[in-house]
């Protein structure tokens, strides 16, 4: 038995494992086809564009699952019916996925001239404040003590 070492093995990071499984997944998509670009449209506004010339919006697909969104492309091999006396552009499907950040939404995808975008936002949540009861084990005449910490500090 092999013991993988790594950062999230600390104590202090509860509940970051799905960090690592998302590294690794990472790992595993090193194709380097199509080629795409990521910009920043906006504060809060991003953009995938992938260069996808020969495929058509049939032929594409474009999923969200768990946070990370996936293209496929996949055209029909229609090789049997034409003659190439040179064939340099290849007719093969492909898989690009990314990983998205925690309050990324994905808000549509477009075609134009070969090239597919998706625009999605960050939406930025409203810092939420839990006040956490503490209660005291010991029994005194039948009843509970409580206490209650204010987890934010008194302002």
């Amino acid at each position: 038995m092999t013991t993988r070492l790594s950062l999230f093995d600390s104590p202090m990071f509860l509940g970051f494992d799905h960090f690592e499984r998302t590294i690794d997944r990472l790992k595993k998509t090193s194709d380097g086809y199509p080629p795409y670009n990521i910009e920043q449209v906006s504060e809060n506004q991003l953009r995938i564009t992938l260069a996808v010339a020969g495929f058509t919006m049939d032929d594409l697909d474009v999923e969200l699952e768990n946070n990370q969104l996936t293209v496929r492309g996949k055209q029909t091999d229609d090789s049997d019916e034409r003659i190439f006396l040179h064939r340099g552009i290849a007719a093969r499907q492909f898989q690009r996925s990314f990983v998205l950040a925690d309050g990324i939404e994905v808000k549509g995808a477009s075609m134009d001239n070969g090239l597919l975008h998706i625009d999605m936002t960050r939406v930025i949540p409203e810092p939420q404040i839990q006040k956490i009861e503490i209660s005291n084990n010991k029994k005194s005449n039948g009843t509970t003590a409580k206490n209650v910490i204010d987890v934010e500090g008194d302002k």
